[in-house]
């Protein structure tokens, strides 16, 4: 490992310009060549520094709620005005839906208990609005639990025994969102499902969004074989509109998160301190789980020297795992976390009152930008 040479001070995540254009590049072929049109689902990838790119693909931006919303107004519509905001939320507030009403083009219901609620505000206040229903084909094979919008007693999504047919004059789309990183395969299995379910009640429909979780941007995904499904989907419902939102398929390996060795000692095996945290900086190792590759570092007793590498909290699980490196580690040592870009800062938290890492952007000439450092003030003015 290389001790730390950069100007800018770690932690801090670094995004590829290059490599987030290339992932941009296969979305837009998808899109051109399926008809499909594809938004960027901002729970996965909200770098809007980056969204005067991201806009020249992409045909606009899914929310998660009022926030993300004004996000994607504010931040994505500058760049591309023709731009669509679609929200969704698993219940709105009272005293939010006017707002969201009025930045959105496409709102999304969870319930028919939620669409019943609100829907003659939300057309009163925007006429043009176009509105849909989440439903849930009951269908998943995705990899965990706590990703599986269509386990067992599910918040997310109306089933079809509780699907109410006079909705149907209210509804210009449906939605559903079924996969977690996943390849085509298991989308095939979620439209058969869907088609049994819900298809008699697709014929005056607008469109229909088949959500995220599509690896898309992943080596070896079949792009082939969504762009056949796309268009038969679309052929067999009177040619109609298709939407996708994946967020990660976006961010997909295009930068990565940079530490510093801070200590190194041994208990029972040898172990290393870093200035990051996998609780705070990298919450989906923990969550997922999954095993964050690490620059140069091989698995444990693959290389000469194995040690564990530890976050910077008191949590007795902020652990990344265990690495093997060529040489030992010492204090000052770089370590790089590949695909650190998607769902990291978007879940980032001031843990212990451990620093954010701070924002950069390689650009395509190869400089490179620090967009945001965050400081002490950030952890204070979310307290109180």
């Amino acid at each position: 490992m290389k001790k730390q040479h950069r100007s800018l001070a770690t932690p801090y995540y670094l995004c590829e310009e290059e490599l987030l254009e290339q992932n941009l590049k296969v979305l837009d072929y998808v899109q051109k060549e399926s008809g499909a049109k594809i938004i960027l689902a901002l729970k996965g990838f909200a770098m809007w520094s980056t969204f005067d790119l991201v806009s020249r693909y992409l045909k606009g931006c899914t929310a998660s709620g009022l926030y993300e919303a004004r996000l994607a107004r504010e931040e994505f519509c500058k760049w591309n005005p023709h731009a669509e905001v679609h929200t969704y939320s698993p219940a709105f507030k009272e005293d939010e839906i006017e707002e969201i009403a009025r930045i959105s083009d496409h709102i999304v219901f969870n319930s028919p208990n939620q669409l019943n609620r609100f829907v003659c505000k939300v057309k009163e206040i925007n006429p043009k609005i176009e509105v849909s229903l989440r439903v849930n084909p009951e269908v998943s094979s995705s990899p965990v639990d706590i990703y599986n919008p269509c386990g067992l007693y599910s918040r997310l999504g109306t089933t079809v025994e509780n699907f109410d047919e006079n909705l149907l004059k209210e509804l210009d789309g449906l939605n559903f969102h079924a996969l977690c990183e996943q390849n085509v395969d298991a989308l095939e299995e979620v439209l058969k499902s869907f088609d049994e379910k819900f298809s008699k009640y697709c014929k005056n429909l607008k469109y229909i969004n088949f959500g995220g979780g599509h690896h898309i941007t992943k080596k070896g995904y079949d792009l082939e074989k969504l762009i056949w499904i796309i268009k038969e989907f679309k052929k067999k419902y009177n040619d109609i509109e298709v939407y996708l939102e994946p967020g990660e398929a976006v961010g997909w390996e295009t930068g990565y998160l940079v530490s510093t060795v801070l200590d190194t000692f041994k208990n029972g095996m040898d172990i290393a301190i870093l200035d990051t945290s996998a609780e705070a900086h990298m919450p989906d190792t923990l969550a997922m789980p999954y095993r964050a590759e690490v620059r140069g570092a091989g698995k444990a007793g693959e290389k000469k020297y194995t040690y564990r590498l530890g976050g910077n909290t008191c949590l007795a699980g902020d652990i990344m795992g265990d690495y093997s490196f060529d040489k030992p580690l010492e204090v000052g040592d770089e370590m790089i976390f590949e695909d650190q870009i998607h769902y990291t800062f978007v879940k980032n938290t001031t843990f212990n009152g451990i620093k954010l890492p701070s924002l950069a952007i390689k650009r395509k000439n190869g400089t490179i930008e620090l967009i945001k450092e965050f400081g002490y003030e950030d952890y204070r003015d979310r307290l109180s």
